[in-house]
């Protein structure tokens, strides 16, 4: 981008070769398998269960570890709504992948018929470390899988790099119930969406706060609010 009163010099310099304290703007994009995995966020943390939370401007996916007490969010994830229906299709593709190569991905039990806990009660029940309290942002994610897991790289695509800013494992039979719960949740929110934009009030046309998607076709409909796994 150029200053508009000289042309020929980039917004923010200045006549000695320097940056002034004004504003610079420029597009970047960066590609995903490009991005750096930092030390701290290599080895990735192991989870056996999502719950997914959202509000009108981004999702919040927390992976939980409830193989023992006390039950932890291993991870926190924010993503803005665009990048919803780019790991579903991510997801279901390593799925598929998945079940030409080694088969059908093995069924979890069905949960009993009990009460299912309000979100205030589950939430209750876990301990978010303060490393995870605030969540870690990402605007991209890649997936892959192994014959026993999936692995979910949650990038944040900034410049000059792109960056691995949370690596999820899952074990293969937790991917069903998960994808389920994505789709779920997405439509959801579209559907709250489309119904914000023509409560009374609005002005004919106005465009809606986020894009809208078509739906993502689920299988089931599993209830979003409730930890899988």
């Amino acid at each position: 981008m150029t200053n508009p009163g000289d042309p020929s010099m980039p917004l923010g310099s200045d006549p000695k070769g320097g940056f002034d304290s004004g504003y610079i703007s420029g597009e970047f994009r960066h590609q995903p398998l490009s991005a750096r995995v930092p030390d701290n966020v290599v080895r990735g943390v192991f989870s056996t269960g999502l719950i997914i939370l959202t509000n009108p401007t981004e999702f919040v996916l927390d992976f939980l570890c409830r193989m023992s007490r006390p039950y932890q969010v291993a991870a926190r994830i924010i993503v803005p709504p665009a990048v919803m229906p780019q790991m579903i299709g991510a997801l279901r593709d390593n799925a598929n992948k998945f079940t030409e190569k080694f088969g059908p991905i093995p069924q979890l039990p069905k949960p009993d018929n009990e009460r299912r806990p309000s979100i205030q009660e589950v939430y209750d029940d876990l301990k978010i470390p303060d490393d995870v309290l605030s969540g870690s942002y990402a605007n991209a994610v890649m997936i892959g899988h192994t014959p026993a897991e999936f692995c979910f790289d949650f990038i944040t695509g900034f410049f000059p790099r792109s960056a691995v800013s949370s690596r999820v494992f899952l074990s293969a039979p937790h991917i069903p119930r998960v994808l389920e719960s994505m789709v779920h949740t997405f439509n959801e929110y579209q559907r709250r969406l489309v119904a914000r934009q023509n409560q009374p009030g609005q002005t004919p046309g106005q465009t809606p706060p986020q894009d809208i998607a078509p739906p993502v076709p689920p299988p089931q409909t599993p209830n979003s609010d409730e930890p899988h796994g």
